[in-house]
């Protein structure tokens, strides 16, 4: 595809008239929503007491000991097969897993107590030996401290001197899971004449969860190299970090197989699965991919496996650097509860994260599994090879694989449209509220497990992007020292202070200031007189928002307007952006924000086209309800930021409801529905053309989605139909879906967030959800608690509905997260924003669609 596609200035202006209609027709559509739900029987607003907990002082393990080597067995007793007959009972599954592990350690500082991490195991057994002496000495007791700490306590009958080395033998057991952490347990079904559940084991261990597979020292630093050995039922297949060292029969029903030792590594990375799995012929020599058996046969498993071995050898040769495993593993599993997880050696991928097919699967699914394998990827050498001291510097981890993985996809897929600066925006916006957090906190502000995982957000991901642009110009300072000091100064401000900058320019009198940009910031910027428009931050080039006076950005709309050309493509989609989050922190006014949007009609690049529908997605969000102009019309505004321009117009004139868009949409699917077998709807158009016929269809409609969705092997097409079906704005129908989701064998539980927060999206499905995730929180926080607060709390507005999450939060004792600190501060800058913004906005719309 051309580098920028073209959009036709007809279909631009019919772009631009869409957009702006949309949000005239939200204050001018009227809904019977309450009608509506009051002859459903939707969840009702939960009822709490409160209660309070504390946090115990020290959570960190002392520095007194250092691991050098793990041997570890493990048996998972799982049956990884279940056959259902009629009148027949079938074998009751087990969850047990049983093993042993001795940790081979040097004393650095005398003592005679052992810490170390262990979590839900019954540990046994304990033997510590002095490996210099070969001598064993006596444990006095052991303890498991029952807090967050997870310590695991021994105490010797004699001191461990300083200089010696030894080792500690535990015998322990625990349960496989279905929380998808720790040992897991992934189910599948294979239909044949008899219905066949497969079962599998599996690991996720990131960042706390090893210590819950055998004792451990359980922190990132402190490395060590792992001896695997696993013994598995006859008919699986265990795979671990390492490659397969032999494998021998044990009797009837087990196996066992040997690894070869690991590099020295973390815990976190520590992985290993037990499955019915089979390899893709088509993976490289120096590695193999795994999936189910029918999608390997299938050829989903191809695409990953051939670009799987380009993009290593691509960073390769970038790091001047060797992988360093003898084998790269990856597997496809049917449930994780991360995207993927970068294990050194093994890395594990939700099923839509790894296959595609051609013919099904989209040109944007395509780019994504890229995306996601060259990212983690580059944690093998980020992260993997060189690994933070602790979880404050996850970013090193993070924010270089995200930076990296743009220039390995770049460089193997030449259809790829990404620009790295765009996800800059990201954390743009996390980075602009009081709650946000530096790149690298203090060891200290981040010790519990929740303020880890708090961690894993935008900020950490997206914001070393521009870092990267500014080493260009710091690495050449030199200073008495060879410029390590004006680096470190340098890289400290970036690195340890919260936030950005905005720049404001006045260009009659020169003046240039900057300071925090804040979304509740209430200072204003100078009125100025005539001058020649001017441009900061060419390229996007730094981290930073720049605002002007009125008449500077007047002057640079009008040039948009009629000479769009003279502007960077890269600042064209920026002013927009600034403008638009400049008027959130009430530092320009709204309309000068809108006014910045009328260039469009002439615009052929994509980059300005998303900016736009991202910003104007937060009016969507703001407007688009009955608490702000009364019950209105939900037209459904849920721009998908495609990466070719023609998706993203046909997203958005459907998504606005188009008559002609919605007609082509519901003949499609009906065309669909009456072939029953034959999808004739183009693989890049499904997720539009599904959402548009399910939301202007009713029950037959999506029934019809529900059973394909039951009845699809495709991983691509069930995701794209499980989104499709939160589109109905049928509140039954969406009451109904949000029920599904606590049942795991229709919704499984790694898309049980995902899908709450897509009928979330939906103005008919906002309430529902709110009170569905208060009513169930215990179980349906196990699919990720943090996006669901974060997402389902968008679109507030008004104080009730901070009094409510306020009041929910103390009601189910909640920790104290960033996602929830960040909830509630921008429910108050929306509050704020709102009651401003709401009689200009529409004052604004009804003027241009008039005119």
């Amino acid at each position: 595809m051309a580098k920028e596609s073209g959009i036709s200035k007809i279909l631009a202006g019919t772009f631009v008239f869409l957009t702006i209609s949309v949000i005239a027709g939200i204050v001018t559509m009227i809904i019977f929503y309450k009608t509506e739900i009051a002859l459903m029987d939707p969840t009702p607003r939960p009822m709490f007491t409160s209660s309070t907990t504390s946090l115990p002082p020290v959570i960190r393990l002392p520095k007194n000991l250092v691991p050098q080597s793990y041997q570890v067995f493990l048996q998972p007793h799982l049956y990884t097969r279940i056959i259902e007959v009629v009148n027949v009972t079938s074998p009751n599954q087990t969850m047990l897993f049983t093993g042993n592990s001795t940790v081979t350690f040097h004393c650095v500082q005398g003592t005679s107590v052992v810490y170390l991490h262990s979590r839900n195991l019954d540990v046994s057994g304990p033997v510590v030996m002095n490996k210099d002496t070969n001598e064993r000495i006596g444990v006095s007791s052991m303890k498991n401290e029952e807090d967050t700490r997870n310590f695991l306590e021994i105490q010797l009958n004699a001191a461990l001197e300083a200089g010696g080395n030894y080792s500690l033998f535990l015998a322990f057991n625990g349960e496989i899971t279905e929380n998808l952490n720790g040992v897991f347990v992934s189910t599948y079904v294979r239909l044949s004449f008899i219905c066949i559940h497969r079962f599998l084991a599996a690991t996720n261990l990131e960042p706390a969860d090893a210590r819950t597979v055998f004792p451990c020292f359980d922190e990132p630093e402190m490395k060590a190299v792992f001896h695997v050995t696993i013994i598995h039922r006859r008919d699986t297949v265990a795979l671990g970090n390492a490659d397969m060292r032999d494998s021998n029969i044990l009797d009837d029903v087990w196996k066992v197989t040997y690894f070869y030792p690991t590099p020295k590594m973390s815990t976190y990375l520590f992985a290993f699965t037990v499955s019915e799995f089979t390899d893709s012929a088509d993976s490289p020599t120096d590695g193999r991919t795994y999936a189910r058996p029918d999608a390997i046969a299938a050829g989903h498993a191809k695409y990953a496996a051939n670009i799987t071995g380009k993009i290593l050898k691509f960073y390769e040769n970038y790091f001047g650097i060797n992988y360093e495993q003898k084998t790269l593993d990856q597997i496809a599993l049917p449930d994780l509860g991360v995207g993927a997880m970068e294990n050194w050696g093994l890395i594990t991928y939700q099923e839509g994260g790894l296959l595609y097919e051609d013919g099904v699967s989209s040109l944007l699914h395509k780019e994504v599994i890229a995306t996601l394998i060259a990212h983690e990827l580059a944690h093998q050498w980020f992260g993997n090879l060189v690994t933070m001291k602790w979880w404050n510097d996850i970013w090193l981890n993070e924010g270089f694989a995200t930076y990296l993985s743009f220039f390995a996809v770049a460089h193997m897929e030449p259809y790829s449209k990404m620009v790295s600066s765009l996800h800059n925006q990201d954390s743009f916006e996390v980075d602009a509220l009081a709650s946000s957090h530096p790149l690298s906190p203090p060891q200290e502000d981040v010790q519990m497990t929740f303020e880890i995982e708090d961690m894993f957000d935008a900020i950490t991901y997206c914001k070393v992007q521009s870092n990267e642009t500014r080493n260009e110009y710091i690495y050449d300072a030199e200073d008495e020292d060879g410029g390590h000091t004006t680096v470190a100064k340098v890289m400290n401000t970036w690195t340890k202070q919260m936030g950005y900058p905005v720049i404001t320019i006045n260009t009659t009198n020169g003046e240039v200031y900057q300071k925090q940009f804040l979304f509740n910031d209430s200072s204003e910027s100078s009125d100025t007189s005539n001058g020649e428009w001017i441009l900061a931050n060419v390229n996007c080039a730094g981290y930073y928002r720049v605002n002007y006076n009125r008449e500077n950005w007047e002057r640079l709309s009008t040039q948009l307007e009629t000479d769009p050309h003279r502007i960077p493509l890269m600042n064209r989609g920026q002013l927009v952006d600034d403008a638009f989050n400049l008027a959130r922190a009430k530092l320009i006014e709204v309309t000068l924000a809108l006014n910045s949007t009328r260039f469009l009609q002439n615009e052929r690049a994509l980059l300005p086209w998303e900016s736009t529908v991202r910003n104007l997605e937060y009016f969507v969000l703001m407007f688009d309800r009955s608490e702000v102009y009364g019950p209105m019309q939900a037209c459904g505004m849920k721009a998908s930021f495609c990466l070719h321009s023609q998706i993203l117009a046909i997203d958005v004139a459907c998504s606005n409801a188009l008559p002609e868009c919605s007609a082509m949409a519901t003949k499609m699917f009906a065309n669909w529905m009456d072939n029953n077998r034959t999808n004739r709807i183009h693989p890049n158009l499904r997720s539009v053309i599904y959402c548009q016929a399910v939301a202007a269809g009713g029950a037959k409609e999506w029934e019809f989605a529900w059973d394909k969705f039951q009845s699809s092997i495709d991983t691509s097409e069930k995701d794209q139909l499980r989104e499709a079906l939160s589109c109905t704005k049928k509140i039954w129908l969406l009451n109904r879906y949000l029920k599904y989701t606590l049942n795991p064998e229709k919704i499984r539980l790694m898309d049980v967030g995902s899908t709450i927060l897509s009928i979330a999206d939906n103005v008919a499905g906002q309430a529902l959800a709110w009170n569905f995730i208060r009513a169930h929180w215990e179980y349906v926080s196990n699919g990720g608690a943090a996006s669901l607060i974060e997402g389902v709390t968008r679109r507030f507005s008004t104080q009730f509905e901070l009094e409510e999450l306020e009041r929910f939060a103390a009601d189910n004792n909640l920790s104290p997260t960033k996602y929830l600190q960040q909830a509630v501060e921008q429910t108050q800058v929306n509050i704020v924003w709102v009651s401003e913004n709401k009689d200009s906005v529409l004052k604004w719309f009804e003027n241009e669609t008039a005119s």
